[in-house]
């Protein structure tokens, strides 16, 4: 398991993506945006429905109201017809007018009157009264009754006849059959205890009869009280529910009828319980209704579901985005981006804390070769591991990532610098030195670390960068498995490099290169048989700079392809000048693993038109060794196109028969260090004795490089080598002092006799 490095509260390093608006907040936005929208689409969508419902039950409750309103006027209104009938059948005998003419008119008319009681069962009361209001005959229930009776009647309604106030509670007059203007009116009023129904008609006067002429045409008055009885008798007539007469105003008014008291204002009112089909509806599809409306919340709440989900999975996804854009997939440690942005923080915190920090870069030593051994599983596996160890040797606090394929890096902000680099360095060395077990397989690696300081070499992260990997770089100069501090000198270096890598790039472009030659020589040092091309770099600023302090250079800045280019197509354009001379031209490693090494070399013989034939390339034993089976189709194209192979410092490397058999060498050169302290009788003379021997064995021609005396000279020469090649004879020279030697007979003889 790795450990969890919590930052303290000063130097709390969040990941790269908190500072910044997500796509996880964007989609926790358009969730909210979603649910709002679709609950205010839901609630207009029931609001809608719920207004609809409620203008019908209500348009329908109203309409039955108006109908019941109608039809309680009409009952009213019938009532008083059915009344005014009574009266009319009353009036249109001679029983009444006939009454005056006898001796006691007053008592006859009372008499007459109460002998037509029977035809009053729709009234409480009636009463005949002149205009003038004088009772002359009155009946209340089955009894007569006087002017007190009547009297009795004015404090209900003040607009009877008799009365001084019609206005205050005036009748309503009713047209007659014939639909002429009426000679009947007729009123409901309420005096506060109790509500009666009124009507009052006049009776048609007889012709020539003396009490018209005398007291004017009468009037017969007649009331019913409204009682419980006769309400509920009207409402189950007219199938209106619940008529009754109450004291406080109701709020509908179409379910309501003013009752006004004899001074014109209003106590009571006749109302009744209206009929609502809209309710009745309402109450019948109310299950419906829920139905609808629970579907339509299921509906909701699925979509909702769905959506939160969704979000949910968005940001979960997100989450893992985020995770692995700020972390690497292999080793699980921060990567590249998070941590700049942490050393960034980190860096950002020096002024305020006034602490320092240290970066350390991590560069695994052998691990190209368990890859290239075992496979990228066990790379991988290896990675994972040295992730596993690193973290364990970091205090909290500190960041550990993985920044390139073998590289890692530490960001240390705790500790005294630079002892607590020094400890921190010895911890990962010990802990990364210890073997490894990969896939059942026990390897041992070590790795170089390169350290610079903030703010005492950098405060950028740039800079502080680059000159940890500066540091890096004299680590793995120095002999690997170690660490180094940044230097100033080594920025020197670095920018010397930096020079080199500058000016040798644009040297190339130029063609401000020049190839120098060293003859080789027969054995018996008279003749030429080929040279060896070298180059020569002559800076316009530093004089002429030697081969070994910018080849390597070349090699690790990448320029190696495109010089070693320059001189093959360089090299066969001038010897051409020199037929039957065998051009030997050094190759790299890093050009010979090129994958279009052999197309280039084709292609510049074919352009230069250079005889192949004539063409040796030299490669040492490590270009083979890393890669055999490559090596091997490579250098048997090459030879199927004419172009012979040297097997340059032989006797430095491997020195394996196996190699020597299995590739198609025509030549083996002697390294020159074993002739360079040899004596003929010690154990270097033995060495190259046997590789002169062994290369003549197996018909390789053998040449012996680093030649500088006379005593070398016949040593080799006896032993059987068939090349020379040193400065004995001649160190590399110009084009033209090859040429020179060419045109002399024994161009070495006065070297030879001086040595």
């Amino acid at each position: 398991m790795f450990r969890v490095h919590e930052a303290p509260l000063g130097l709390l390093m969040p990941s790269p993506f908190v500072a910044k608006l997500t796509n996880a907040d964007a989609s926790a936005r358009m969730l909210k945006s979603s649910v709002a929208t679709l609950g205010c689409a839901f609630l207009m969508v029931l609001a809608a429905a719920a207004a609809v419902i409620i203008a019908i039950t209500s348009d329908a409750n109203r309409l039955e109201s108006v109908r019941q309103r109608e039809r309680i006027d009409a009952a009213i209104e019938s009532q008083i017809r059915l009344r005014e009938l009574r009266f009319r059948s009353l009036t249109a005998g001679s029983s009444l007018d006939s009454s005056f003419a006898g001796p006691a008119p007053l008592a006859a008319l009372q008499s007459a009157f109460s002998r037509l009681g029977s035809l009053f069962l729709e009234f409480d009361g009636a009463y005949v009264v002149s205009p003038s209001g004088v009772v002359f005959a009155g009946i209340e229930g089955d009894a007569p009754a006087g002017q007190a009776g009547y009297d009795g009647l004015k404090h209900i309604i003040s607009s009877l006849p008799g009365t001084m106030d019609r206005a205050a509670s005036p009748m309503r007059e009713l047209s007659d059959a014939r639909g002429g203007p009426g000679t009947a009116s007729w009123a409901i009023a309420h005096d506060g205890f109790e509500a009666i129904s009124l009507i009052v008609m006049d009776v048609p006067p007889r012709a020539g009869s003396l009490v018209a002429q005398l007291l004017g045409p009468l009037k017969i008055v007649g009331y019913r009280r409204l009682s419980d009885t006769a309400l509920a008798d009207l409402s189950e007539r007219y199938r209106v529910a619940n008529i009754r007469i109450v004291g406080e105003m109701p709020a509908d008014p179409l379910s309501r009828r003013a009752l006004p008291s004899a001074d014109g204002t209003t106590r009571a009112w006749l109302t009744w319980s209206p009929d609502r089909p809209g309710d009745a509806m309402l109450r019948q599809f109310v299950w419906a209704l829920l139905g609808v409306g629970l579907l339509f919340a299921a509906i909701f709440a699925f979509v909702v579901h769905r959506l939160r989900s969704a979000a949910h999975q968005i940001a979960i996804r997100e989450s893992q985005i985020q995770r692995l854009a700020g972390q690497d997939e292999l080793s699980l440690l921060p990567n590249r981006r998070t941590f700049d942005v942490r050393l960034d923080q980190a860096l950002a915190q020096l002024d305020r804390s006034g602490a320092g920090l240290a970066v350390m870069l991590i560069d695994l030593d052998r691990f190209k070769a368990v890859n290239d051994t075992y496979g990228h599983t066990a790379g991988d596996e290896l990675i994972r591991q040295v992730a596993q160890r690193l973290s364990k040797v970091v205090r909290s606090g500190d960041t550990v990532a993985r920044i390139g394929g073998d590289e890692f890096g530490i960001i240390q902000t705790h500790g005294h610098f630079p002892a607590g680099c020094v400890a921190l360095g010895e911890r990962i060395l010990a802990s990364l030195t210890e073997p490894f077990v990969i896939m059942g397989v026990t390897t041992t690696i070590g790795c170089s670390i390169g350290i610079a300081l903030a703010p005492q070499d950098a405060t950028e992260r740039e800079d502080l960068l680059r000159l940890a990997d500066t540091a890096l770089y004299q680590s793995k100069n120095g002999g690997r498995n170690r660490y180094s501090f940044f230097e100033p000198q080594m920025n020197r270096s670095l920018a010397l490099k930096r020079m080199v890598e500058d000016d040798l790039r644009r040297a190339i472009a130029q063609d401000e290169l020049v190839l120098h030659y060293q003859p080789q020589v027969s054995v018996d040092g008279a003749t030429i048989v080929g040279v060896e091309a070298l180059v020569r770099w002559n800076h316009p600023q530093h004089g002429m700079v030697p081969p070994a302090e910018f080849i390597d250079i070349a090699e690790e800045r990448g320029l190696i392809v495109p010089l070693s280019e320059w001189v093959l197509r360089r090299a066969c354009m001038e010897a051409q000048r020199w037929p039957g001379l065998r051009l030997a031209v050094n190759v790299s490693p890093i050009q010979f693993r090129h994958k279009d090494f052999v197309a280039n070399v084709i292609r510049i013989i074919d352009e230069t038109g250079f005889d192949p034939a004539q063409l040796e390339l030299e490669l040492t034993e490590g270009v083979v060794v890393d890669d055999a089976d490559a090596a091997e189709v490579a250098m048997m194209d090459l030879r199927a196109h004419g172009v012979g192979l040297a097997l340059d410092d032989f006797g430095t490397g491997y020195s394996s028969l196996i190699y020597l058999r299995r590739f198609a060498f025509d030549k083996i050169k002697i390294d020159r260090s074993f002739l360079e302290y040899m004596e003929t009788t010690g154990e270097s003379a033995i060495l190259v004795h046997s590789i002169a021997h062994l290369g003549r064995a197996l018909g390789l021609r053998v040449c012996a490089e680093g030649v500088e005396t006379a005593e070398q000279h016949r040593f080799l020469q006896a032993i059987g080598c068939h090349e020379l090649q040193g400065f004995l004879f001649s160190k590399a020279v110009p084009a033209d002092e090859i040429d020179r030697l060419l045109t002399l007979e024994s161009p070495f003889a006065e070297a030879l006799e001086a040595a």
